[in-house]
């Protein structure tokens, strides 16, 4: 005689894996996620944000001691914000180049934690003259 099993282990099964599978759709569309900014949208944001845009200058500082203070700008506008960064400065950092910097924005000034170049590709056309 067989026995007759119980659905209920099924259904249970069955929401655990549903709920789940919400959870991680969920976190990976919207719940992880660090805004992208560019210079003339940070205003008003806080928390952690991903600033892009092309440094300009001065450039001063050390970026151990009492941080690199450099100002980035829009790559198509003219808003620019001032940056303080403390820590390791990557090789290609300098002026003119497009950088990436992670961190929040206190008193006006940009407080990254996290500094990165964008490396300009070497198959994009070149520009004429």
């Amino acid at each position: 005689m067989a026995s007759k099993r119980s659905p209920a282990r099924l259904i249970v099964a069955l929401s655990a894996a549903a709920a789940l599978a919400v959870f991680l759709l969920y976190t990976s569309i919207a719940g992880g996620t660090t805004p992208s900014l560019k210079p003339s949208q940070l205003a008003g944001h806080t928390g952690t944000v991903s600033l892009g845009g092309r440094v300009v200058g001065p450039i001063s500082g050390d970026a151990h001691a009492q941080g690199l203070r450099f100002r980035l700008r829009d790559p198509d506008g003219s808003a620019t914000v001032p940056v303080l960064f403390k820590g390791s400065k990557p090789d290609l950092f300098a002026k003119g180049r497009e950088v990436i910097a992670s961190g929040r924005l206190s008193s006006g000034t940009f407080l990254a934690t996290s500094l990165s170049t964008k490396c300009p590709s070497k198959y994009a056309p070149k520009k004429s003259a």
